[in-house]
């Protein structure tokens, strides 16, 4: 893994970013937010301190969705391709999602978060620590690794 500075970018390529290592963190995560947000089961972020994030062409394409928990949601209005996240819960930051790198991150991933949302149909893989409760990223015990349905999943 490197030091240098890390590129990506949406699908079209109309935004593109850099961000400069060492990441704060790289997680996947499987809060229902995520997963309708992405179209996708989990999703992986990696974290970075605003200040070492820059986006460097596109960004009067980028949309933003303001949710329900206050996080904003940006996203390419080309392509549509599901970008950043931002949050008051971890001011000074951005997410950005790790699939749209040019490269491999600057670390391995650390954990799953909000483990115990995942569906039953798609089990949470173990070799990482798997962390859940309400604020995502308490530690649980196997037992609650199953699909729960209603408001509480989300």
């Amino acid at each position: 893994m490197s030091s240098s500075t890390l590129t990506g970018s949406c699908a079209c390529g109309a935004v593109r970013f850099e961000a400069d290592p060492p990441s704060k963190f790289l997680a996947h995560c499987w809060c229902r937010n995520c997963s309708r947000a992405h179209g996708a089961v989990f999703v992986s972020w990696i974290g970075f301190p605003d200040d070492r994030f820059r986006l460097v062409a596109g960004e009067q394409r980028l949309r933003h969705w303001h949710t329900e928990t206050d996080a904003t949601r940006s996203f390419c209005g080309t392509c549509g391709t599901s970008l950043l996240f931002r949050s008051p819960r971890w001011a000074g930051e951005v997410h950005v999602a790790a699939a749209n790198l040019d490269c491999e991150p600057d670390r391995p991933a650390g954990a799953h978060v909000y483990a115990d949302r995942a569906p039953a149909w798609c089990p949470v893989p173990e070799g990482l620590p798997r962390l859940g409760g309400e604020d995502g990223v308490s530690p649980i015990d196997s037992s609650r690794l199953s699909c729960r349905c209603g408001p509480a999943a989300r």
